[in-house]
C-alpha cells in the first residue's frame, strides 16, 4: 500500500499541496481528479522522490521513502512503473529499444528481455511494432508503448500521469481498457486526470484534490451522488461560482 500523509509542497512561495493525505489500497485503480495545476502530477513525483516534500511523508509498503539511500531508492523505483503524460520515449530509439532500457538496467538476460518486450507489447496490442520509431506512431500508440515499458518490469504499482490527455475519444477508451487490464493483472494503479469520463471508467476509487488537499473520496457512484458543491461542479464540468459585484453606476450629463 502507498500512504501519503500530510504532504505539503510549495514552488516559489506558492503553495501547491497543503496537507494532502491519501491511502492507495492494493489491487485497485485509485484516481486523483482535480483541475489542471492542482498538484496531481506533483503528487506522483513525490511518491518516487523525483521531488521532495516540504513536509509530510510518503510510505510504500510500510517504508518511508525519505529514509531510502540511493540503492534503496533505485530498488523502490524498480517496483513502481511510471507512465508519463507525453510517453517520454527516446525519439532516436525503436519501440523495443525504449522498452529494453529499463530491463537492461535491472540486469535481465537477453532471453528474458526479448520475452518481456514481446509480452508487454502484446498486452497493449502493439505486437509487431518493435522496430518502429516513435515518430512513426500516433500519440495514442506512443502512450501505449509507455504502458508497455512500465509493465515489462512487472511492477507492483503503476503511476499514470494524465494518460488520456490529447487523445480522441476512441483512443482514450482504449487507454482506459489497458489501465483496467493492467489492474486485472494484479498491478495497483494510481491515475491522475481531469478527464471525468476516464476517471469513472477506470477508477475503483476516486479522490478529488482541491486547494492542495483531498476534498472527498469515494466510488464513482458516491462521487456522482455527492452533495458537496465543489465536487459536483467539477465532475459535472460546471464553472465554479464567482461572486460578481454589479458595475458602478455612471452619471450621465
Amino acid at each position: 500500500m502507498i500512504v501519503l500523509e500530510s504532504l505539503r509542497k510549495s514552488f516559489g512561495g506558492s503553495a501547491v499541496l497543503r496537507g494532502l493525505s491519501l491511502e492507495i489500497p492494493d489491487g485497485q485503480n485509485t484516481v486523483i481528479i482535480g483541475p489542471s495545476g492542482s498538484g496531481k502530477s506533483v503528487t506522483l513525483k513525490l511518491i518516487v522522490r523525483l521531488l521532495e516534500p516540504d513536509a509530510g511523508r510518503v510510505t510504500v509498503d510500510g517504508v518511508d521513502v525519505a529514509d531510502l539511500d540511493r540503492e534503496e531508492l533505485a530498488a523502490l523505483r524498480g517496483k513502481i512503473g511510471y507512465v508519463f503524460q507525453f510517453a517520454a520515449l527516446f525519439d532516436s530509439m525503436t519501440v523495443a529499444e525504449n522498452i529494453r532500457l529499463g530491463l537492461v538496467k535491472r540486469g535481465y538476460d537477453e532471453v528474458t528481455i526479448r520475452d518481456r518486450i514481446e509480452e508487454s507489447l502484446e498486452v497493449v496490442e502493439l505486437s509487431g511494432s518493435q522496430d518502429k520509431l516513435p515518430a512513426e506512431l500516433s500519440g495514442g500508440m506512443r502512450k501505449r508503448v509507455g504502458i508497455a515499458r512500465a509493465i515489462a518490469l512487472k511492477p507492483r504499482y503503476i503511476l499514470y500521469d494524465e494518460p488520456t490527455t490529447g487523445l480522441d475519444p476512441v483512443t482514450a477508451a482504449v487507454m482506459d481498457q489497458l489501465m483496467i487490464r493492467t489492474r486485472d493483472l494484479g498491478v495497483t494503479g494510481l491515475v491522475v486526470t481531469h478527464d471525468m469520463r476516464s476517471a469513472f471508467s477506470v477508477g475503483d476509487r476516486l479522490a478529488m484534490l482541491h486547494e492542495g488537499a483531498i476534498r472527498q473520496t469515494g466510488t464513482a457512484g458516491e462521487m456522482q451522488a455527492s452533495h458537496d458543491p465543489v465536487v459536483r461542479e467539477f465532475i459535472e464540468g460546471r464553472p465554479q461560482r464567482v461572486a460578481l459585484e454589479p458595475p458602478a453606476r455612471r452619471s450621465v450629463g
